[in-house]
């Protein structure tokens, strides 16, 4: 199957701060929450034409909350947190690779799986 035709079938929280995305491939998708916001995909957030981060982790609060997700079309959700921010659309795809789970990201140092975690803050 393509990474293009793969769909979210459901979505739950996994954790405090820690959102999950299940795949019509079967895949478990595992989403730290303020991860996410740091990677807003928005013109605001990262520049359109160098793909340079705009936002600094210091511009997000560490008590971010995930308050909406909104289907837009068959290609994306809409995220709406906390901070009042809601201009980025995750397109399917990049939702895929930005998957933190351990099949994804089986060489993540487990120093940075355990700040991830102590980061849940939901």
């Amino acid at each position: 199957m393509s990474t293009d035709a793969i769909q979210p079938t459901d979505m739950k929280w996994l954790d405090k701060g820690v959102f999950g995305i299940d795949w019509s491939d079967d895949h478990h998708g595992v989403y730290p929450i303020r991860s996410l916001r740091l990677q807003c995909p928005c013109a605001a957030c990262t520049d359109e034409w160098t793909g340079e981060r705009k936002v600094k982790s210091d511009d997000v609060p560490m008590f971010i909350m995930l308050k909406d997700v909104e289907p837009v079309g068959h290609y994306a959700l809409r995220l709406v947190w906390s901070d009042g921010h809601d201009t980025g659309l995750y397109s399917f795809t990049r939702l895929r690779q930005m998957c933190q789970c351990r099949i994804c990201q089986p060489d993540q140092d487990p120093e940075v799986e355990k700040s991830l975690r102590s980061r849940r803050l939901l």
